[in-house]
């Protein structure tokens, strides 16, 4: 009984512990592209390299049960190829046509889209308060962006945009199943395999440049290898945001988790500030508020919802087992009543006989 009211404060600490995790991705991927690393190789190598560490421990866990795998191969080729690959690839090419803010403020309507997914597939509307807390979150978001009016809108870059905000979707929906039995990380292992496959082989073709650069990564004002910088990039903001990531949705739920990774803006200006002694601007401590109120709405919301279902489920059981009750309570008259004239019946034959 503990460890499942636990659960949920759980999750919570594991989703804004992926957020901080993805949120350094920016500072160590613009350290190697600030080196000569084009865009395409940093993907590339954060994720194949990812796909590499997490081999070995994903195959010590499958061990002996790698019937899960068959039986959940769409979750992973969904996860692998949408939610890691397709998401990091829409991305990269939206940001070749409209502003990087802009973006990222597209590709985090994620969240958004899986409510009216979730809608749409179980009929069950969310409440008010989930409602109006995407839209307080999503309002902060913009404030933090810093979106303005010189945005140009291109359609192919909101095209692409609304892609990678459905591989967001779809990252936190499959993260959230666990009907496979296939625990987080070899899940997302075997996840980051398929998108490793997926981005080799996109590179190859030239969709997405690869170039190396031989220049020295800067960090926080000072030099950093390359090797260290490349390590961080996978150890933290790759392996362990999506083992964090994926565990944090199997515990609060996709929707929750996924307005939960709205804070990933707040730890990425917590990190411009610790490491680039880059100061936000007032607006965007405005949005790190409507965010974080916007979170809480939301997982109230939730809560709400969960707890109206379960009532709804109660009532329901409750009719149906007094339902019973009375159809048994007639079924037992009714035999009452034929016992009885059924030896009324046998009385007169034998009184006429």
């Amino acid at each position: 009984m503990r460890a499942s009211r636990f659960a949920p404060f759980a999750g919570f600490l594991l989703a804004v512990g992926s957020a901080a995790c993805f949120a350094l991705s920016g500072i160590f991927a613009s350290a190697l592209m600030s080196a000569g690393w084009s865009a395409g190789a940093a993907v590339t190598a954060r994720i194949v390299l990812s796909a590499l560490v997490l081999c070995v421990p994903t195959v010590i866990m499958l061990r002996g049960s790698w019937h899960l795998v068959r039986r959940a191969w769409a979750q992973v080729l969904l996860f692998g190829m949408l939610a890691v690959a397709g998401c990091q690839l829409a991305f990269f090419l939206a940001v070749q046509f409209i502003a990087p803010s802009l973006a990222l403020v597209i590709e985090f309507m994620g969240p958004v889209l899986l409510i009216f997914w979730t809608w749409a597939r179980s009929r069950k509307a969310p409440t008010a308060l989930t409602l109006l807390g995407a839209a307080i979150a999503f309002a902060g978001l913009l404030a933090i962006s810093g979106i303005g009016s010189d945005n140009s809108l291109h359609p192919l870059g909101i095209l692409f945009g609304l892609f990678a905000a459905i591989g967001v979707a779809a990252y936190f929906a499959t993260g959230a199943k666990s009907d496979h039995g296939i625990p987080p990380l070899p899940f997302v292992g075997l996840g980051l395999m398929v998108a490793a496959v997926v981005l080799i082989i996109i590179s190859a073709v030239g969709v997405l440049p690869f170039a190396i650069g031989d220049g020295v990564p800067v960090v926080a004002g000072a030099a950093m290898p390359t090797w260290l910088a490349v390590t961080a990039l996978v150890l933290i903001a790759t392996v362990a945001a999506y083992v964090l990531g994926v565990a944090a949705s199997r515990r609060l739920g996709a929707t929750v988790a996924s307005f939960t990774g709205y804070s990933e803006p707040l730890f990425g200006i917590l990190w411009t500030i610790v490491l680039l002694a880059i100061a936000p601007t007032p607006m965007q401590w405005v949005g790190a508020s409507l965010i974080i109120a916007g979170v809480v709405a939301v997982k109230i919301g939730e809560l709400r919802g969960s707890r109206r279902g379960r009532a709804r489920a109660l009532n329901t059981a409750q009719l149906l087992s007094a339902q019973s009750t009375f159809v048994r309570a007639i079924s037992s008259v009714m035999s009452s009543r034929k016992r009885i004239t059924t030896s009324r019946s046998s009385h007169v034959s034998r009184a006429a006989a």
